[in-house]
């Protein structure tokens, strides 16, 4: 009867924009890649995934344009031949649902394979609109042609996410090489977060050992410190982690800040949670948090530290950063919403 004086205990939640993307945006004062994923201030919300896809729309019939007579698979250049059979079955086909998978996950380091693995399972549900442009040679293999067609994409979705976010990809790259640096001296990656917590990756080569007894023969994984550490899953892994131990401290920095005021307070990763009558409050808060995070030197940090533990080795510079502003996330509406 009086909405003006209810008072509503309903959880309101704000979201940030493809949130890892967001954090390696800021981490490389990614002006563009900022831009795609709401660190500015817009009329409209970006949309990250449909950013991306007009990319690789653009790449895909760039590559169909042809004469109708020179697709031809006996002219010898079998390469060129599958690209332009795979633009020319793509064209037109291509959406966000198809790239929105790989760009979601290439935070969390996505390889070439992983991403074609994702975008074909796109394609399959496609299928029949491939099979109806009827360029598949009667002798070919559909569910072989979906295959090459997926490999042809992904190569371009991850070169169109390597031109959105120049500077977070750099950044990507240097953190999988701090990691590559500090396992061939035999160790772990470790770190401190800007909240004091310190972390530890755990991954080792598998290591097995046979048990056994009068009724059957088991195999037991290891997990010891003698075993030797996995560099290839220690410098694939920090990436992502590294940029997980940032969110976290976003939300728990959040979080203090929240209670400090007497204000309820939930999240679950880079969702926040807390009453209609305190939205707007928390949105301030959580601005102001994340520039403050940000303003810190984190991967100066990060490489000053790697350099005291290992004296010994080589670590590169961190890579130079671009032009954004981290002020102007005040002002972006869409930053979380």
């Amino acid at each position: 009867g009086d909405p003006e004086n209810f008072l509503s205990t309903l959880p309101i939640h704000q979201d940030g924009s493809c949130n890892g993307l967001q954090h390696y945006a800021a981490l490389g004062r990614d002006y563009f890649g900022g831009e795609q994923v709401n660190l500015l201030p817009g009329d409209d919300p970006r949309d990250v995934y449909s950013g991306v896809c007009d990319r690789v729309k653009k790449e895909v019939t760039q590559a169909a344009a042809y004469d109708k007579g020179d697709l031809d698979p006996s002219s010898g250049d079998k390469d060129a031949y599958n690209r332009k059979l795979c633009a020319r079955l793509l064209d037109g086909l291509v959406d966000r649902k198809v790239v929105k998978q790989t760009v979601m996950t290439s935070v969390y380091g996505v390889t070439y394979i992983g991403a074609r693995r994702q975008i074909q399972s796109r394609l399959e549900e496609k299928l029949q609109d491939i099979q109806a442009k009827g360029l598949i040679p009667e002798n070919d293999d559909s569910d072989k042609i979906v295959k090459q067609c997926a490999s042809f994409l992904a190569s371009i979705t991850l070169q169109s996410l390597k031109g959105l976010f120049s500077e977070a990809r750099e950044i990507m790259d240097w953190l999988g090489l701090m990691a590559g640096i500090v396992s061939r001296q035999g160790q772990p990656m470790k770190w401190v977060t800007p909240l004091g917590l310190p972390v530890v990756q755990p991954y080792r080569r598998e290591s097995m050992k046979v048990v056994s007894t009068v009724l059957q023969s088991m195999q037991l994984n290891l997990e010891d410190e003698m075993v030797p550490v996995s560099s290839r899953r220690q410098r694939s892994a920090f990436p992502p982690n590294f940029i997980h131990s940032l969110d976290s401290t976003h939300m728990m920095m959040t979080a203090f800040e929240m209670d400090r005021r007497g204000l309820p307070f939930a999240a679950v990763h880079d969702s926040y949670w807390c009453h209609a009558g305190n939205v707007d409050e928390m949105n301030t808060i959580l601005r102001d948090c994340f520039i403050e995070l940000y303003s810190n030197t984190i991967l100066e940090d990060l490489h000053c530290s790697l350099q005291m533990q290992y004296p010994d080795a080589y670590f590169p510079p961190v890579p130079p950063r671009g032009t954004l502003d981290l002020n102007r996330v005040r002002d972006s509406k869409y930053f979380f919403n």
